[in-house]
């Protein structure tokens, strides 16, 4: 909505096409809000038919994934509406299990630091469940830079993150190296679950 998110999926697609044999690709959801809500809330207009625009996803290109990484910002702890009504969206994916054993995880943009880094992850692995998705989380393994303790940092071991704060605040550099890490991460995961015999071919990362 305000570009927090997306600033991360770049940095997290830089990751993912840094590990040979892995291409990262970036979709977003439909907007739910009204063009006039969303006027009222200063939301930047989206510039349908630019080349750099990210385009919208459909359900059904979930299942083209080798893995999957959802990015959304927070709202009271859990995603934001627009995100939940696109999971609400992939009923025929959960009827015929297409998406099950598919790795998974997420990253999340936070107003404030008490504002749902790690609850929005954690009320968000529901919709991964009822898919049988597998979750994958980062741990600790971003090592040092998990631990810094001398600036803000958005991120935990659930996944990359940022603090968008009023929606001035751009991503620090260390939210910005968790977030390429993250994207590394998940990659290499991708390649461990790729056997010849169950590889899809021109699938990627999303």
């Amino acid at each position: 909505m305000y570009g927090h998110v997306e600033i991360l999926a770049r940095r997290i697609k830089k990751g993912v096409d840094s590990i040979d044999g892995v291409e990262g690709f970036l979709f977003r959801v439909p907007e739910t809000l009204s063009p006039e809500v969303l006027e009222q809330m200063k939301v930047p207009k989206k510039k349908d038919g630019n080349a750099d625009e990210v385009p919208v996803i459909l359900p059904e290109r979930l299942a083209e994934a080798d893995a999957l990484l959802f990015g959304f910002p927070t709202r009271y702890g859990s995603m934001a509406a627009q995100m939940k009504a696109f999971f609400d969206s992939t009923g025929q994916l959960w009827r015929e299990q297409r998406l099950a054993g598919v790795p998974a995880g997420f990253f999340v943009s936070t107003g404030t630091q008490g504002g749902g880094q790690e609850t929005t992850a954690w009320t968000a692995i529901t919709q991964l469940a009822h898919h049988g998705m597998v979750y994958v989380p980062i741990g600790y393994t971003f090592g040092a830079g998990m631990f810094e303790m001398d600036s803000l940092r958005g991120g935990s071991p659930y996944g990359a993150g940022v603090f968008s704060g009023d929606g001035t605040r751009k991503p620090s550099e260390t939210e910005l190296a968790l977030a390429e890490h993250h994207g590394k991460y998940m990659a290499g995961i991708v390649q461990r679950f790729a056997q010849p015999s169950l590889h899809r071919p021109g699938h990627g990362l999303d």
